[in-house]
């Protein structure tokens, strides 16, 4: 192997791994748009072994048998060392998919780490619920781990929404198979190896490399001796996991795709609705589940509005994502890069006028701006995944709730208005997971994150993390022993 090209082993057991029948695959810097990494290809007997190590971890060692407490300090002490390893972590996912690194240290790492303590604390926090009850009983609520989970991670935000799922269930006591995307391999080893050097025990977190359909992802989340299953991904892939999972009745998490609206109403703060518009339609170079990629504007701010935010578009500095100043760093592969370019190629032949400033180098697509599209139009109703924003104007509330419920996504919604009663009107009629009014990408752990239809199954997040990740049970005691 070339000397100059990185290595990322699975790591299983505790132990750095290649697969057991050698294989290997690259990972592709968007930027050079050559291999900077080799990871290690799983197969069959891969798979195999995580599980097994992943379940003698469980059924026999230490971890699901530790108090909240005793497990927190050590997800504490993952967290400060993600800290300390920001800059390789941050340049690992940039190498991997393209990321600004500037953007990698100043919200994914520190995102992760965030992660890790929250979960930490809450499950030590949380209360538990006992029963008023007649007769002589006391009834309370007990959460136990699941089990053993799969973790599967996508390619766009690799560390922190992997830490998304494994922070709550190595929390509750679970151990965890993870399996990043195979345009995103190396966070997860390095993530697996601070693990290690936290005091997590072997086996507690294993990390499997590898490919979906008939190959690793498949073979996981299709194995009996699994007992959760998490996903972060494209929907049509949800859907052929809760199919693999239904077979051995295993429970499924999933986070798919959006289509994310954004209404602008005539009395919203434009230059606040400006900022927060283009930093959900372009961050990340729109390679975002909750990118605001439908954005509906009230007719009688609508060309002043468009005027601001192309404005502020053409701003965001494109170029090599180890430059600290870029803000638009290449999209994540060839593939992708691909699929984007159809979708505006299909626009301008729907008739679509597309606002940008120019193509971009290599597989960089600059912000564009699509206006006078027909609602018929692909590109209204599928997911793009890239720095790509519809516009249209509305006449009133209605219209607007309409148009933005016109979606079989449910994920995300925004909201832009000055008039409080509007702003609870509108969240309350808008089918989505998380309304988002005069802001966007504002997080509370606690909250339930997810979304309905095609964006997918359940919710994650404070309780309803400890409601997936455990096995609830009542305990019914008679305390009144003369009855």
């Amino acid at each position: 192997m070339n000397a100059a090209v990185e290595w990322f082993p699975h790591v299983i057991g505790g132990e750095r791994t290649e697969s057991a029948d050698g294989a290997r695959f690259a990972s592709v810097d968007p930027w050079t748009r050559r291999p900077w990494a080799e990871a290690a290809s799983g197969g069959a007997e891969d798979v195999e072994r995580a599980v097994a190590a992943a379940r003698e971890a469980y059924d026999e060692g230490p971890w699901p048998r530790m108090s909240a407490g005793e497990r927190g300090r050590l997800l504490h002490r993952l967290a400060d060392l993600i800290e300390e390893h920001a800059d390789a972590l941050a340049l690992a996912d940039s190498r991997d998919m393209g990321k600004p690194v500037a953007d990698a240290l100043a919200k994914d790492v520190p995102r992760t780490a965030a992660n890790f303590r929250f979960f930490a604390d809450h499950a030590r926090l949380t209360p538990a619920e006992t029963y008023p009850a007649e007769g002589g009983h006391h009834i309370y609520t007990r959460y136990e781990s699941a089990g053993v989970v799969v973790a599967i991670s996508p390619w766009n935000f690799p560390l922190m929404l992997a830490s998304w799922k494994v922070a709550p269930a190595l929390a509750w006591g679970n151990t965890v198979i993870l399996k990043p995307a195979e345009q995103s391999p190396a966070s997860a080893t390095l993530l697996a190896g601070l693990a290690l050097e936290a005091g997590i025990p072997p086996g507690v977190l294993n990390v499997v490399h590898g490919f979906g359909p008939g190959s690793v992802g498949e073979r996981l989340v299709s194995h009996p001796g699994v007992d959760r299953i998490t996903f972060t991904g494209e929907s049509g892939t949800g859907r052929a996991i809760a199919a693999n999972a239904a077979r051995n009745l295993t429970p499924v998490s999933l986070e798919l795709g959006g289509k994310g609206a954004n209404l602008v109403f005539a009395d919203a703060d434009l230059e606040r609705a400006v900022r927060w518009s283009v930093q959900a339609a372009f961050a990340n170079a729109g390679q975002v589940c909750l990118a605001g990629s439908r954005l509906y504007v009230q007719q009688e701010v609508y060309e002043e509005f468009l005027d601001r935010f192309t404005g502020a578009a053409a701003r965001l500095l494109p170029g090599d994502p180890q430059d600290p100043a870029t803000r638009i760093g290449p999209l994540s592969s060839a593939e992708h890069h691909a699929k984007v370019r159809s979708y505006l190629e299909g626009a301008e032949r729907a008739g679509g006028k597309l606002m940008s400033t120019g193509g971009g180098d290599g597989w960089t697509v600059l912000p564009t701006t699509v206006t006078g599209l027909p609602r018929s139009a692909a590109i209204w109703h599928e997911e793009v995944f890239g720095p790509v924003v519809t516009v249209a104007p509305f006449t009133d509330e209605a219209e607007a709730v309409r148009e933005a419920n016109a979606t079989r996504f449910g994920l995300n919604a925004m909201v832009f208005t000055d008039d409080l009663h509007r702003a609870h009107r509108v969240a309350g009629a808008l089918k989505a997971g998380t309304v988002w009014t005069n802001c966007f990408f504002v997080r509370d752990l606690r909250a339930p994150f997810g979304g309905a239809g095609d964006s997918g199954v359940g919710r994650e997040g404070g309780t309803f993390s400890r409601e997936f990740f455990t096995e609830p049970k009542a305990v019914v005691m008679e305390i009144d022993g003369a009855r």
